[in-house]
């Protein structure tokens, strides 16, 4: 049966484009090198017509179909279990700009175009795609958006659902979805793009998407500022709003242990104020009256942050170079904790005003359970998202660490988040390393409902089984 469907899948895509000898680990290997299964074979189809062609062949087979992009997931989410009886369906083939509507403000696009090319597209027509993260040069559309990822600037422009006005779709029975028309306002009956945004690839496949645009501002302004405690973080945040507005697109958050790596491990970037302060704050400004008016701006909200003890000291950007440094190091902070060596990562949400007690809690309980544990604690304070991560002790085993600790660790934090009303996954989604705390820490009503929405649309179980929800 194997080798039937391997020719079929040759007379669909190609022999090029079906791959099952050989080293396979591209797409065998999670980003983050902790899971690795075993692929029937890897797929590369050229079109949706193709992509439908292999659904309705592998469903036929009774073998599975994992969807896969860029791979750089960090969920488990993309990458083939250990059976051997699964194709990995990769997109990146499909990865065309199809269409720009410049009155409509729309980009229509493959769902294999690197978030980075679209972004540059964008730019060189005179638009603005905001969506934006670290993995941005090598992470597609497709797989922002199955995942419905963050970034920096959710703050001002939410995550790749809200920048989706439209999508192409694959489903489990092999029909293709036509729904790009990229109409802003359609109230006939369910709203299945926002169904299948965020769904990991358990319900259809994306093959299209038609996103949003935006103008290009006249200028943005990076700052980077000293605070004193999460609190005041907080209180900066309030200033920035009621002074910057919509202006305000991004506001991070960098705790001086996470920094304290980046120095480490990237000394040829100089960090700023870092060994004087538990926590800096990168702002990002987007103006579309003038640099001057930008600056006059940020100068305005960093005087009154001082004068109110928000901040105690700051720096502006002077150029786009220094702008681009400074968001190189709030980037390498993920790059510098994987140097360090292993280490538990979490993704968490809570009301933004919530968080430094949150922080302040869950910090003692990890120290108190755990003699030396390092908190790399950074992320999009601006929408309520820390990267909550956890280091082994500086003279411990890592590998021994995440062996011991790991569950303990988890069970702690997704306590503390359940405690404060939060979220265990508020931009890498649940793939497989979280189906089993979703569990614990989704209310029934909701699984059930997610449960019959899987069963429904996908009853054969050919969609990225074991993923996101459990039947």
């Amino acid at each position: 049966m194997s080798q039937d469907l391997l020719n079929t899948l040759i007379v669909i895509s190609g022999k090029a484009n079906v791959l099952f000898e050989g080293d396979l680990s591209a797409w065998e290997l999670d980003w983050r090198k902790r899971s690795r299964g075993k692929a029937l074979a890897v797929v590369r189809p050229g079109t949706a017509s193709e992509v439908a062609a292999i659904v309705i062949a592998c469903a036929a087979a009774g073998i599975s179909i994992v969807a896969q992009g860029g791979n750089t997931g960090l969920v488990g989410g993309s990458t083939p279990d250990d059976s051997g009886r699964q194709v990995v369906l990769s997109l990146q083939r499909l990865n065309a700009v199809r269409h720009i509507d410049a009155a409509n403000l729309t980009m229509t696009v493959e769902a294999g175009c690197i978030l980075q090319t679209l972004q540059e597209v964008a730019e060189k027509a005179g638009f603005l795609f905001p969506l934006s993260l670290a993995a941005e040069g090598s992470c597609t559309i497709g797989g922002n958006l199955a995942t419905n990822a963050g970034g920096t600037q959710v703050v001002r422009y939410g995550n790749a659902r809200d920048l989706c006005l439209g999508l192409e779709v694959v489903t489990a029975q092999g029909e293709i979805w036509e729904g790009l028309n990229g109409l802003r306002k359609d109230n006939t009956g369910y709203d299945l793009r926002d169904l299948f945004v965020g769904s990991e690839g358990t319900l259809g496949i994306i093959t299209a998407a038609t996103v949003k645009l935006y103008p290009l501002p006249a200028a943005q302004l990076t700052a980077w500022a000293a605070v004193p405690s999460m609190t005041h973080a907080v209180a900066l945040l309030g200033l920035a709003h009621k002074h910057l507005g919509a202006g305000l697109t991004g506001f991070e958050v960098m705790g001086q242990f996470a920094l304290s790596l980046v120095a480490k491990h990237f000394p040829q970037q100089r960090v700023p104020l870092w060994q004087v302060t538990p926590f800096c704050v990168l702002l990002e400004n987007s103006d579309h009256e003038s640099e001057n008016h930008a600056r006059a701006q940020f100068e305005s909200l960093l005087e009154m942050a001082l004068e109110q003890g928000c901040v105690t000291d700051a720096v502006v950007a002077e150029n786009l170079t220094q702008a681009h440094q400074l968001w190189h190091i709030r980037e390498s902070i993920p790059l510098a904790q994987a140097e360090e060596g292993l280490n538990i990562k979490h993704d968490i949400s809570i009301a933004v005003s919530r968080i430094p007690e949150f922080v302040e809690t869950t910090d003692a309980l990890l120290a108190t359970a755990i003699s030396g544990v390092r908190l790399v604690n950074f992320g999009h304070l601006g929408d309520g998202n820390l990267h909550y991560n956890v280091q082994a002790p500086e003279s411990g085993d890592a590998k021994a660490f995440l062996r011991d600790y790991e569950d303990a660790v988890n069970t702690i934090v997704y306590d503390a988040v359940a405690r404060f009303d939060g979220s265990i996954s508020a931009e890498h989604g649940v793939g497989s390393l979280k189906v089993d705390k979703l569990e614990q820490h989704k209310s029934p009503v909701a699984l059930g409902m997610m449960r019959a929405i899987k069963q429904a649309l996908d009853p054969r179980g050919v969609m990225n089984p074991g993923r996101v929800v459990r039947i």
